[in-house]
């Protein structure tokens, strides 16, 4: 069996719900690096475009994956993600760093919360694909391993991990997001559960209010109440598939992207 088929059963059979919540409080770090926040401000893509960007995101890594990583879409979807990036200034440091968020931080989570732990051949096979992702993308010198990516996650918050304004506008903005596209019953305790399953680093880095310990402990515990329960589930028989909200009859590869560069992005496609 080869990395990109266990890496869509991990993802898509195994633990579907928190692969995606994983990448979720990851994309959160993100906001931590000032040089990757005050980008990521100045577009004005979440406030204004959010469930949009969010969906966009999703889209694309789904693109990237679904039929490998080296199959005739996912190098498409890649080109499309160069041609997005490639107007802006990114460093390949930071670049680096958003990627190593994509592996660790849904790792991160299904150690934390997940039904079982994940088997060494699974973790080989998320690094091997996010490896061959960066590649794809232009970047050099990129770890093989998880221990690699994780090593590099701490690496570049040492350095760089602090608070700004912009962080904190991008978290507001990030949580309003998940607020409108959470099943109604969910909403008004969803900006406190964030909050709640940030480590301190993070949340201080973003600017967010400290919860009370009882309440951090409760989220923790019902998460952990969840997988015991998942224990004693049948497994899944169909694959996980988002749906988007911004585009309820189905998208194509360039209606992905900023809308303000959309027309640009499309040309340069054709």
């Amino acid at each position: 069996m080869d990395h990109d088929e266990i890496l869509r059963l991990t993802a898509r059979f195994e633990f579907p719900w928190d692969y995606s919540q994983g990448t979720g409080i990851a994309f959160l770090r993100d906001y931590g690096i000032p040089s990757i926040a005050e980008l990521l401000d100045r577009t004005r893509e979440f406030a204004a475009h959010g469930v949009k960007r969010y969906d966009d995101t999703i889209l694309i890594g789904d693109e990237a994956t679904l039929e490998g990583i080296d199959s005739p879409r996912s190098h498409a979807a890649l080109r499309r993600l160069n041609r997005i990036h490639g107007h802006y200034d990114i460093s390949d440091d930071d670049f680096a760093y958003v990627l190593a968020t994509t592996i660790v931080g849904p790792v991160r989570w299904i150690q934390a919360y997940g039904w079982r732990q994940l088997d060494p051949h699974e973790l080989t096979a998320i690094a091997k694909v996010t490896t061959r992702f960066g590649e794809l993308m232009g970047l050099k010198h990129l770890p093989t391993t998880y221990d690699g990516y994780l090593a590099l996650l701490l690496a570049h918050e040492q350095r760089h991990f602090a608070h700004t304004p912009a962080a904190t506008r991008l978290a507001e903005a990030s949580i309003a997001i998940a607020r409108e596209i959470a099943p109604p019953p969910l909403r008004p305790l969803l900006p406190r559960v964030t909050v709640a399953l940030m480590d301190e680093p993070l949340r201080a880095a973003l600017g967010m209010p400290r919860q009370p310990r009882w309440f951090v402990a409760a989220v923790h515990g019902g998460l952990r109440l969840r997988a015991r329960l998942l224990r004693l589930a049948p497994p899944r028989r169909t694959a996980y598939v988002h749906r988007p909200t911004t585009y309820p009859g189905g998208h194509r590869l360039e209606d992905l992207g900023p809308l303000s560069m959309l027309d640009e992005l499309n040309r340069a496609s054709s």
